[in-house]
């Protein structure tokens, strides 16, 4: 009875490193993963909060310094530094991108993702987060080097060295 069971246990053992294996295995050369929808376009409208400004007419952009906070409808964004770039080709002076570095952090829903540098690009819906990336979405983690984020398609890929810890629901 005893061999038995532990026949049992050690398929068991066998079957689960392996489809641990398999999965980091995958997770290492880049994963693809949801990340909170949110809808892009110039029309959103974007709110942003900081200790000092300056702008420059001639290159169109405005640098937001010291405890940046932005906030996209769902997608809020804080960092030590966020360059607004504006579209020169638009009448209405829209803003096309955010640059953010520094303690870079979105939150959309209950998805995070830190990293040193991020840029945003609003009417693409596409942000590129890159050095020292951390994603969290409920207890589950994942780090790397990349993150690209798909707002539209509510999508990341995560590039880099990535790693993770499953959370597989037992002890």
């Amino acid at each position: 009875m005893i061999c038995k069971t532990r026949v049992i246990d050690m398929k068991t053992w066998l079957l689960s490193t392996l489809i641990t294996l398999f999965a980091v295995a995958v997770f290492a050369q880049g994963a693809a993963l949801p990340f909170g929808a949110l809808g892009a376009g110039e029309a959103e409208q974007v709110e942003i909060a900081a200790d000092t400004l300056s702008i420059d007419q001639a290159t169109q952009t405005a640098v937001f310094t010291g405890n940046v906070v932005a906030g996209m409808g769902a997608l809020k964004l804080s960092a030590d530094r966020v360059e607004v770039i504006y579209d020169t080709e638009s009448s209405t002076g829209a803003v096309r991108a955010l640059m953010a570095s520094g303690n870079v952090v979105f939150v959309s829903g209950e998805d995070a993702a830190q990293a040193d540098t991020a840029t945003y690009e609003l009417v693409a819906g596409n942000v590129l987060m890159e050095g020292n990336v951390i994603l969290t979405q409920g207890q589950n983690a994942l780090s790397g080097q990349k993150l690209r984020i798909d707002l539209n398609a509510g999508t990341a890929q995560m590039e880099g060295r990535v790693q993770t810890i499953f959370q597989t629901g037992g002890n």
